[in-house]
């Protein structure tokens, strides 16, 4: 019986999940530009507003568009571990993990503590 490696279903996994890596780092990235996009025109439409008020508002949405990429790439960190990963490959994803992890989480408590004042100033 042949091994994986051997019958070329390895590579083919291999480069199954190298293509699945990159779909999810592109869709990360699209995700930053569309958050730019649409962050920008509120901004803009905000602009010619009487009050020019709610900048929070955009401030935040632009936020929940950071915190979808920077979960998008750190599933394609994983996914480039995924197939038979080194020790240096592992150390890289756990750093990295831990800084992404740590942006979210900050990023997070932003949103929800602005929210609260914005509930709060608005009651």
């Amino acid at each position: 019986m042949l091994s994986p490696a051997e019958s070329g279903v390895e590579e083919l996994v291999l480069n199954l999940v190298l293509w699945l890596k990159l779909a999810v780092e592109a869709s990360g990235a699209l995700v930053i530009g569309i958050g730019v996009l649409f962050a920008g025109l509120r901004y803009l439409r905000r602009c010619f507003e009487p009050g020019m008020a709610q900048y929070n508002s955009v401030r935040l949405s632009f936020a929940r568009f950071l915190a979808l990429a920077l979960e998008l790439q750190l599933a394609a960190d994983i996914l480039s571990t995924a197939v038979a990963p080194s020790w240096d490959q592992i150390g890289k994803l756990a750093a990295i993990a831990v800084l992404r992890t740590a942006l979210n989480f900050f990023l997070g408590k932003e949103i929800r503590d602005t929210e609260q004042e914005d509930k709060t100033l608005s009651a």
